[in-house]
């Protein structure tokens, strides 16, 4: 819910700095390896919503797939799972590069 109120704050925020009216769409970017469940996230946001610039928003969501560097072989591989194997080598000696954010991509009003 902490997740979805602070979306909403943010978007609040831009919308009256720039002097907007309400919110017509908002594009969320959620990284598979973020630890967001996006049916928990679209519920908080239901609620979050009610009497905002976003209530009556097209909210989009986009699930970004985890990847990652194998420090073994240096092979780039996606996966959703902190707990993977290396497809090249099979070792677990990796740096997650990319799928642990969440980020507002964009707003329209």
């Amino acid at each position: 819910m902490s997740i979805a109120q602070s979306i909403v704050e943010l978007a609040e925020e831009v919308a009256i700095k720039e002097q907007a009216g309400p919110i017509q769409s908002i594009d969320i970017e959620i990284g598979a390896l973020s630890g967001v469940v996006l049916e928990a996230l679209e519920f908080a946001m239901e609620i979050s919503v009610k009497n905002t610039k976003l209530e009556k928003a097209k909210i989009n969501y986009r699930v970004l797939p985890g990847k990652a560097r194998c420090r073994e072989c240096n092979r780039e591989f996606e996966t959703n799972d902190l707990l993977a194997l290396c497809p090249g080598c099979k070792q677990a000696n990796y740096t997650i590069t990319d799928g642990k954010q969440l980020r507002i991509k964009s707003l329209v009003v």
